[in-house]
């Protein structure tokens, strides 16, 4: 099924904080916000629709033959666009996030004779049924969405797990330990993604903690993987190896949990430069991935991700660092066409591997036809790991500046984000490197 294009509910923040587009807004000057929203991906049919307006009459304002100075066209236009009303000299329009009104508070209950006020406390059972029912579907809005779709709710989660689980004890306390060592893991995750590390290291330590409390042998395997991933994005490759050769160890490594690990240490080894060490273990993670794992059923447990295509995926990246882009080309190309579309974060990330590896390989076009696809995916998800690929790519494609299709794509990537494509994005990118997960 074809989904209908769409305004998406929020411009990008680069957008909307770029000298121009703030410049353009405040003047009212249409053909300008209409080019800059073009250069953005939305083009002017979707204009038109998101508008209520014809495309011809779009077309005449982007020509500057016609001007629009109607107050009601001018608030249809920001509704329709996502325009906040004060760059426009309007009022906040209704679909802004505004402070909400405050509502008085309940009066307490008065207290009992001895002083004490009646609780009512959330049941531990109900709330760990609860959460790993919902865990499934933040997994399946962080990959088709973006992590920022599941962050706040994982977010408050985590947080009254970590209140209860302190009041709690006996069976009650070990089961919440054991939902909350996934979903802080996760949490953990979905701030790595967003490319903060700060918390994505401080939650995969609580996880960490909280597995080994409750003796929970799978989750501590599983965060090794993770944290062999962390320093592979940090590129501190021994201490990847080592986490994730200590992950294969573990005694509750399941099968998709060491093919994990094992493609983490083959990155590790491909870092460090050893192809022979690093496509031993990608073989090894390929097989193990493609043998059928019946042992794990944990739905609060997302590892649907850990296939041959994945592992491929990680291979190919690798091979760009080893020094064989072209091969790294045609894998990248199979592996996409078998993606689930379930998993259009990972795709933003993947499309921009290959971007990268058409440059290198002597591609300028091809290379900046898939970091444009990859480009729209990024502003969609707000994937710092995407974004720190597309920043690889583009140095990739310094050299080619003047073709056309490259210099669309680098007019396009400075607007988002407000910075030269020959600097690095933000320090935070950077931080990521280009061997994220």
């Amino acid at each position: 099924m074809v989904t209908e294009a769409r305004v998406p509910d929020r411009l990008p923040a680069g957008l909307l904080s770029n000298p121009e587009m703030i410049t353009a807004c405040r003047r009212r000057d249409f053909a300008a916000v209409f080019r800059l929203l073009k250069l953005a991906g939305i083009y002017p049919s979707l204009i038109a629709r998101a508008c209520d307006m014809t495309p011809s009459r779009v077309g005449e304002v982007l020509s500057g033959k016609r001007r629009i100075e109607k107050i009601d066209l001018i608030e249809r236009i920001a509704d329709g666009l996502h325009i906040p009303g004060r760059l426009l000299g309007l009022a906040p329009r209704a679909w802004e996030q505004e402070e909400p009104v405050a509502q008085p508070r309940p009066r307490p209950p008065e207290p009992s004779a001895d002083g004490r006020r009646p609780t009512a406390p959330i049941d531990p059972e109900l709330l760990v049924s609860h959460l790993r029912a919902a865990m499934p579907s933040h997994y399946r809005a962080a990959n088709l969405l973006g992590s920022r779709h599941a962050l706040d709710a994982v977010t408050q989660h985590v947080h009254l797990l970590d209140r209860l689980q302190q009041a709690t004890g006996g069976r009650a306390r070990d089961d919440l330990l054991t939902i909350g060592t996934r979903t802080a893991e996760f949490l953990g995750w979905l701030n790595q993604d967003l490319g903060d590390f700060d918390q994505a290291l401080f939650w995969s330590d609580r996880a960490m903690e909280w597995a080994q409390e409750a003796g929970d042998d799978v989750m501590a395997a599983y965060v090794l993987f993770r944290k062999s991933n962390q320093a592979t994005a940090q590129r501190n490759a021994q201490k990847a190896v080592s986490l994730a050769r200590a992950a294969q160890r573990s005694v509750g490594a399941t099968h998709r949990i060491r093919a994990l690990a094992a493609q983490q240490e083959a990155q590790g080894h491909a870092m460090m430069g050893n192809p022979r060490f690093a496509q031993a273990k990608f073989d090894e993670a390929h097989d193990i991935a493609a043998t059928p794992d019946v042992s794990h059923t944990d739905d609060a447990l997302d590892l649907a991700y850990c296939t041959p295509t994945y592992i491929e995926m990680q291979r190919a990246n690798c091979l760009i660092e080893l020094g064989d882009p072209h091969t790294a080309v045609g894998m990248f190309e199979a592996e996409l066409r078998a993606l689930p579309p379930i998993y259009r974060n990972d795709q933003g990330v993947y499309l921009s591997r290959l971007a990268r590896a058409y440059a290198v390989s002597g591609e300028p076009e091809q290379a900046a036809a898939a970091a444009d696809r990859a480009l729209s995916i990024a502003i969609d998800t707000e994937s710092a790991r995407a974004m720190a690929e597309l920043s690889a790519a583009d140095k990739a494609l310094q050299r080619w500046s003047t073709v056309a299709e490259v210099a669309t794509f680098t007019g396009r990537l400075k607007l988002m984000y407000g910075t030269a494509p020959s600097r690095p994005l933000t320090a935070r990118w950077e931080r990521l490197g280009s061997w994220t997960h």
